[in-house]
């Protein structure tokens, strides 16, 4: 998009009922994307906005499609699907209000990661997302990217040994296993101490219906009583807020879950291309054996082959002939091969490797901007806390 310059946002969420594939009923969410052209010419004026409804499906076809296409990159991921990590009193459901509005900021910051992404953001396909509503469904699986999604996702799900793996790819690999790790942790203790919370401010509400009841039976005392009680109430009814938004702060953190596994994602990929071209090494080695073998007639393997064809007479030459000439072909398509798999490596760790320390630096800063935001969020709840009972505490004053 680096030529189109483009604002977006996801700006509302809506709920439809319609016929599934399966012509059953459902009730679904779509989230209306805008996008508004930045023109450097049209500074004064203001562009058309252009808007289109997606569902959140549609979001996970174009991420992997990415994923697909781009393997080296570190992803943006997606919110998530269902509501993980909840504390009691939040709801788990995918048509919960608020959870479909976590998930509406949590769509709009990824189609924002993928724009500022410096090679995400000029793919076709992801422009046509932006921009039309149908269209760009066929347009993407015309890529073939699907065929490619599965054979690829196969090799992955299966079990390969490198023999010399690359050490900062494994490295790398094993840090996002601890940071996903670590953020799990974080995220479980900060839904218990929620949980807490939620059960401390709302037993404030008691001491209002307690103070409230003690005023009805005082002269003097009455009146301040009474309205100490009123803040006790307002301070259990604030506690919804607050867990309202510290659910942002939780979310920005599960960003950085999903995130641990792209970055895993990525070095698994480069152990397959590495993989790959191991095997290839591997079999040219073997066909140049049989060449050898065959050349100067000195079998350096023991095989069952070689026994047969010791006890009932050699091959004739015309027979080695052909055989020699299939076995330089052979080899030559073998060489052509580890060239070209020794190039994709080398083009993989390059371009896995900026994308990876891009992604290193955004990760310090956003984490670290969150850590600050989510201290500065308890320490203004602190301070409502305080304010509260000194209003309180001037009631008993007056009394």
């Amino acid at each position: 998009l680096e030529d189109k310059k483009m604002e977006i946002s996801v700006a509302e969420a809506e709920k439809r009922t319609g016929k599934n594939a399966v012509n059953m009923q459902e009730t679904y969410t779509v989230y209306l994307i805008e996008t508004r052209p930045v023109d450097a010419a049209s500074e004064g004026t203001n562009p058309v906005l252009d808007s289109l409804w997606k569902r959140y499906s549609e979001f996970e076809l174009l991420r992997n499609y990415l994923l697909v296409t781009y393997p080296f990159a570190v992803v943006p991921p997606l919110p998530e699907k269902r509501a993980e990590f909840v504390w009691h009193k939040l709801s788990a459901d995918n048509m919960d209000p608020d959870f479909v509005e976590r998930r509406r900021v949590g769509l709009e910051n990824f189609l924002l990661r993928v724009a500022s992404h410096p090679v995400l953001s000029s793919d076709k396909i992801f422009y046509l997302f932006l921009t039309e509503e149908n269209g760009w469904k066929e347009t993407v699986f015309e890529t073939g990217f699907q065929a490619k999604a599965d054979s690829r996702l196969k090799a992955l799900n299966a079990t390969f040994r490198v023999k010399n793996p690359d050490k900062r790819f494994a490295e790398m690999k094993h840090y996002g296993d601890e940071l996903q790790s670590v953020i799990s942790q974080l995220l479980r203790v900060r839904a218990r101490a929620a949980d807490r919370l939620y059960g401390v401010y709302k037993v404030h509400g008691n001491y209002g219906r307690v103070f409230s009841e003690w005023s009805a039976i005082e002269k003097e005392m009455g009146d301040g009583l009474q309205s100490a009680g009123h803040h006790m109430d307002a301070y259990a009814a604030s506690v919804d807020d607050i867990l309202e938004e510290e659910e942002h702060y939780a979310d920005q953190l599960k960003e950085y879950l999903f995130y641990a596994d792209a970055l895993r994602t990525v070095c698994r990929k480069h152990e397959l291309t590495q993989y790959e071209l191991e095997m290839a090494v591997q079999d040219l080695t073997s066909k140049k054996q049989q060449r050898e073998e065959l050349a100067t007639g000195t079998i350096r393997t023991f095989s069952l082959k070689g026994m047969t064809s010791k006890l009932f007479g050699q091959e004739t030459p015309e027979q080695r002939e052909a055989k020699l000439k299939m076995l330089e072909t052979q080899i030559e398509e073998g060489e052509e091969q580890v060239k070209e798999r020794n190039a994709e490596c080398d083009e993989f760790v390059k371009s896995a490797w900026v994308d990876i320390e891009r992604f290193k630096e955004q990760k310090d800063h956003d984490l670290r901007e969150s850590l600050i935001s989510y201290a500065i969020m308890q320490i203004s709840m602190c301070k409502k806390g305080i304010q509260v009972w000194n209003n309180a505490k001037e009631c008993f004053n007056k009394m």
